[in-house]
């Protein structure tokens, strides 16, 4: 039987603690992969949103949020998100050596609470006695011994039946976060109950809050049972519950992911916090780590590292005279040089470039959809785009030819297809293809070609154990990746 969820009286903590330092794996990491992509334009985009991005070092955001966990203690993660990045998600984790963790697929996006209801069905199935640590997986943390500390505190609290979420302590009236108001206590570690959600204020109302303390930033971090989260969905938000039950029911083994059903797409699109935290008690757990949700230009560059100036340079990129600013470049054939730059980020990637005052962080995103309302490519894609079996990526198109460099990996192989307006030509750059025209297949070696004639069922595949890289040369009167007629395909798009 679940316990309901009661208001604690001030100041008192759970006598439960856990030393920092010990292992916490018998919490399951929720890990949240979803998110549109335009705050970070235009290193982030539609196609591949933030999370996947290395803009933080050489790891993206994502697998740096998995290792976090790791290093925490851990047990493994269950992955939500889109459909549409399945498989950048199974390819991230596949390249840090991840194993052990589960990839659910949402057929549609509708915030944090359906996310969030749909692994706790999930896990009420495969470990009911599980922690839930929700985390976002785009943000930023520089210290991972404070976190996992936070999170051992807080775990005392959520075995106890209660929602725990984490706040970071303000250090400026920053507008771009939402708060949340903590009850008075003498010291301001420790864990206490909240009062209420603060969504993001503007200037005026921040610079009271950071006044007044007792305030603080609101991580989108939640810890706490499953059968808690269950009830508190239950209690709460039915409508919501009963759409992603359904949901749960109807899901579909797909490959090696868990695809949800489509009544996913009847759960209201809410916030965790709206739906849940703001209609009932709960805890709130301060944590110091450097944290940052990185999601303006300005807080990429509060996050990097800076000189006395306050210049920060990532890629290949340098200043001259700059103050106060960020330069980067996310190509390595691409220079960015600033010169008596104040305030001023400024970024390049091999096909957009975006020069932006810092404080406009917010138009970012307004600027990124209007691109796509203009049907502009940059507004929501790449040059290169990430495929299951590898990567293929533009490197000139005109009118009625198109040429790509393709990479598959090895064991990679493309669908048999074909093409109703383009004919193609291969040559092989590096490694051996497995090329299968018509009822012929036949291996290409470096410098060797083939033709590929419109309407011709053709297959692409690398059986070799390194890298094969081809050169593709479409030529014919429409070049859209619509143009596929797919027979078979072991990544199940057929």
């Amino acid at each position: 039987m679940t316990r309901p969820r009661q208001t604690p009286p001030p100041n008192s903590v759970p006598s439960i603690e856990r030393h920092p330092h010990m292992t916490l794996d018998f919490i399951r990491p929720v890990i949240l992969c979803g998110g549109s992509g335009t705050r970070l334009w235009p290193v982030s985009r539609a196609d591949m949103p933030k999370q996947f991005s290395r803009i933080a070092g050489g790891r993206t955001l994502l697998q740096d949020t998995v290792r976090r966990l790791e290093d925490a203690g851990c047990a493994d993660p269950l992955f939500l998100t889109h459909a549409d990045y399945r498989f950048l998600v199974a390819g991230q984790a596949e390249e840090i050596g991840l194993t052990g963790h589960r990839i659910v697929l949402e057929p549609e996006g509708r915030n944090t609470a359906a996310s969030i209801c749909a692994a706790a069905e999930i896990l009420h199935r495969t470990d009911p006695e599980a922690l839930m640590l929700v985390a976002p997986s785009d943000h930023a943390l520089a210290e991972v011994m404070p976190f996992a500390a936070a999170v051992a505190r807080g775990a005392a609290i959520a075995r106890e039946g209660h929602i725990v979420t984490f706040g970071i302590a303000p250090d400026r009236p920053e507008t771009g976060y939402g708060y949340i108001q903590a009850a008075p206590d003498t010291d301001p570690s420790r864990p206490r109950p909240y009062l209420r959600f603060v969504e993001k204020p503007d200037a005026g109302t921040a610079a009271r809050m950071l006044d007044e303390g007792g305030y603080l930033w609101n991580a989108g971090i939640f810890l706490m049972t499953v059968a808690t989260a269950r009830a508190a969905f239950g209690q709460h938000a039915p409508a919501l519950r009963a759409a992603v039950r359904r949901s749960v029911r109807e899901a579909q083994e797909d490959l090696d992911f868990l695809r949800l059903g489509p009544t996913f797409a009847a759960a209201a699109a809410l916030p965790f916090d709206k739906a849940v935290m703001e209609r009932g008690p709960g805890w709130v757990v301060p944590m110091d780590c450097g944290w940052s949700d990185l999601g303006t230009w300005r807080s990429v560059w509060q996050h990097s590292g800076r000189d006395a100036d306050g210049l920060a340079l990532s890629g290949p990129a340098r200043g001259l005279d700059c103050a106060d600013t960020l330069l980067m470049s996310a190509d390595p054939g691409v220079e960015v040089v600033g010169i008596g730059l104040r305030n001023i980020a400024a970024i390049a990637t091999g096909d957009a470039v975006l020069i932006a005052d810092l404080d406009s962080g917010q138009s970012v995103a307004a600027a990124a959809a209007q691109l796509r309302a203009e049907g502009v490519r940059q507004g929501t894609g790449f040059p290169r785009c990430e495929r299951p079996w590898g990567h293929y990526e533009t490197l000139s198109l005109g009118n009625r030819f198109q040429v790509k460099s393709i990479v598959v990996k090895p064991g990679g192989k493309l669908s048999l297809q074909s093409h109703v307006h383009r004919a193609e030509h291969w040559v092989v750059v590096a490694g051996t293809a497995t090329v299968t025209i018509g009822s012929n297949e036949r291996l290409l070696g470096e410098n060797q070609s083939v033709y590929i004639p419109l309407g011709e069922v053709h297959r692409l595949a690398n059986d070799g154990k390194v890298p094969l890289q081809l050169i593709e040369v479409q030529t014919g009167s429409y070049l859209g990746e619509d143009d596929i007629i797919r027979y078979e395909d072991v990544y199940a798009r057929a």
